[in-house]
């Protein structure tokens, strides 16, 4: 009966081994989806940039381009003329980052948004994802840009136009704290960004927890202090706080 007992004892923490293994499979076949799905959002809002699609087809752009991409990707979610809107937001935002970045050197790859480089600390290759199709983010502003949700994007475009810097901060606190869409709103109504050295970092981990996610963390506000952080810096504080998870149907 002992042995029976140390062989179930053993194959339950086996189970748990491949419950854990499972979880993050799955939530790095989410961050490869979502950072796939920013990058092609990011291409379609260079193209209307670049090329002056509104100058070239009118007002109605957006509304004929939403239901020409809905006509031919009918299972296709996200093409709302007020979404297309944003990829070229997003373009517009972060797209001064690249001036002044080295030309890619083999111009015959110039056509695929992801180059490849020689990380020099690690000899490994690493993408490059190339705008414009000759200018490369570098592969760290890549990474970033493309590793929070769209929505959280969307939250930044809205508090940060003009501002590059700012919204490159808050991807990057985002993306270190696995920020909430309530923790992230509450933190870009403050001035943090102007306040950064007094920043609080958590861990800085590159994929959430395997019980957690970007959107799921009402838990981890209160058990990383960061709910009682934004309610002290936050005129209005906890009440303020709670009336804006409300608003903006988070809770």
């Amino acid at each position: 009966m002992k042995n029976i007992a140390v062989i179930d004892k053993d194959y339950k923490q086996w189970i748990n081994e491949i419950r854990g293994r499972y979880r993050q499979s799955q939530i790095k076949a989410a961050l490869k989806v979502n950072s796939e799905m920013l990058q092609f959002y990011w291409l379609l809002g260079h193209d209307i940039v670049e090329r002056k699609m509104e100058n070239t087809y009118g007002s109605g752009f957006f509304n004929r381009l939403s239901s020409d991409l809905q006509r031919e990707l009918p299972d296709a979610k996200g093409f709302s003329p007020t979404n297309i809107k944003y990829f070229k937001y997003f373009y517009e935002l972060y797209s001064p980052l690249l001036e002044n970045r080295p030309q890619v050197a083999d111009d015959s790859k110039s056509h695929s948004i992801c180059q490849q480089v020689v990380d020099e600390s690690t000899s490994q290759i690493r993408p490059q994802v190339a705008d414009n199709f000759n200018r490369p983010i570098i592969p760290q502003v890549a990474e970033e840009l493309f590793s929070i949700p769209w929505d959280h994007h969307r939250r930044i475009i809205d508090k940060c136009k003009g501002n590059p810097q700012k919204a490159l901060f808050f991807v990057q606190k985002t993306r270190e704290n696995n920020w909430s869409r309530a923790v992230l709103l509450n933190f870009l109504d403050t001035d943090l960004y102007e306040r950064e050295g007094k920043a609080i970092t958590n861990c800085k981990a590159v994929l959430p927890a395997p019980d957690s996610d970007l959107e799921e963390k009402d838990s981890i506000l209160s058990s990383q202090g960061i709910r009682k952080h934004v309610c002290d810096i936050l005129e209005g504080g906890q009440e303020v706080f709670e009336k804006r998870e409300k608003k903006y149907g988070l809770r």
